[in-house]
């Protein structure tokens, strides 16, 4: 189990908001940082932390989605090779993020269309980046069944696929890995959601990276308890980095 970090862009500033508050009017913020993507960027590169991620969290097309794209992209420059790119990817620009710097490309809603998994944009992703370039974000919401289904649209839209194990192991042929965020507690430092944390330690294949809730090393320790250690996470809003209360020294320390 190791420490993944993370960028997240919104209306070209870096910062970390509620995640299931995320929609065209906005979203309820919990920090926005004065500095930009490339600063943290490269504090992850001096750290050698790999395998983050930078997410652009507007609708692809509008003008602040170009914005975030452009911080986006200078993160990628300022640490090639060390963070994925996600938010808004297509087989036709998925490219453009990785000759900028990306290890690989995240996508969820280009693949999820409908309500359902499509199999044929899935087969167009690996054609236009090749599996190893390839993450699924599998990111998942509660219904009033109890079970988690995965969300799209920025964390919006239910589809009528179920997260699970069987999922994971049937998606493995497009991927080289998998970032999971439980949504519903994402940006809270609620705690973590651990049935989401148990489906994910059902499955032993490809990489798994898990966000959303974490807001001391007690949930961390949990995380690797119920992820049976084969679980990475990613931490946000509890950070002192992003104004929160968490060292991130001492995360490097321990599991960077």
């Amino acid at each position: 189990m190791r420490f993944r970090p993370c960028i997240d862009i919104h209306n070209g500033k870096v910062k970390q908001i509620v995640g299931g508050s995320l929609d065209n009017s906005g979203a309820k913020e919990n920090f926005v940082s004065a500095e930009d993507a490339a600063h943290f960027a490269l504090l992850y590169r001096e750290r050698k932390l790999t395998g983050g991620h930078v997410i652009m969290l507007n609708g692809a097309g509008s003008s602040e989605y170009e914005a975030s794209k452009a911080e986006a992209k200078a993160a990628l420059s300022a640490y090639p090779g060390g963070l994925q790119a996600g938010g808004g990817i297509n087989p036709g620009n998925a490219a453009e993020f990785l000759e900028a710097g990306a290890s690989a490309v995240i996508v969820t809603s280009y693949v999820f269309r409908e309500g359902k998994t499509d199999y044929d944009r899935l087969e167009e992703m690996r054609s236009a980046v090749g599996r190893d370039s390839l993450v699924l974000d599998l990111s998942c919401r509660r219904k009033e069944d109890g079970r988690y289904y995965i969300v799209t649209d920025r964390w919006q839209r239910f589809t009528e696929q179920e997260l699970t194990p069987g999922l994971l192991g049937k998606l493995e042929a497009y991927a080289s890995e998998y970032l999971i965020h439980a949504v519903d507690v994402e940006g809270k430092q609620s705690g973590i959601e651990e049935e989401v944390l148990r489906i994910l330690a059902s499955y032993d294949g490809l990489p798994v990276t898990y966000a959303g809730g974490i807001r001391s090393l007690e949930d961390i320790e949990k995380i690797d308890l119920y992820g049976k250690g084969r679980v990475d996470f990613t931490v946000g809003s509890a950070l002192d980095i992003f104004g929160g209360k968490m060292s991130f020294e001492e995360l490097c320390e321990r599991y960077g």
